[in-house]
């Protein structure tokens, strides 16, 4: 099955651009772990979705991994209507922590493993 195009806001093409060049360390340390296919699948980083930029999103599996840090502490109804808008639209969203991602790197990369063993369509 082809890959799904997900209309986006033209003016956060560059925004997105902006945010790859300033991510965060939780985001550099996953993106080293799931970049170039590693879990099997391809994922994009800071990839604009509808009216979002999400951090990372795979077409192939309509995933996108958000990794929640402080900012995301203080807006957290507006993530929930994010995570909601996107859903809607087909996507999936899996929220990891950033600070476990600092710890714990391995520990979350096999969660998003497992979430793909059980959530991909065969």
């Amino acid at each position: 099955m082809p890959n799904r195009i997900i209309p986006y806001r033209p003016d956060l093409r560059e925004k997105a651009k902006q945010l790859r060049n300033k991510s965060t360390l939780a985001e550099v340390l996953l993106w080293e772990e799931i970049k170039n296919r590693k879990l099997g699948y391809q994922f994009h980083r800071q990839v604009p979705l509808l009216n979002y930029i999400v951090d990372f999103y795979s077409h192939e599996l309509q995933l996108a991994i958000e990794v929640d840090g402080d900012s995301h502490n203080y807006n957290f109804d507006y993530d929930q209507q994010r995570s909601q808008e996107l859903v809607a639209y087909g996507i999936r969203v899996l929220r990891i922590d950033d600070l476990e991602v600092k710890k714990q790197n391995q520990t979350e990369v096999q969660a998003i493993l497992n979430w793909i063993d059980e959530h991909q369509q065969k």
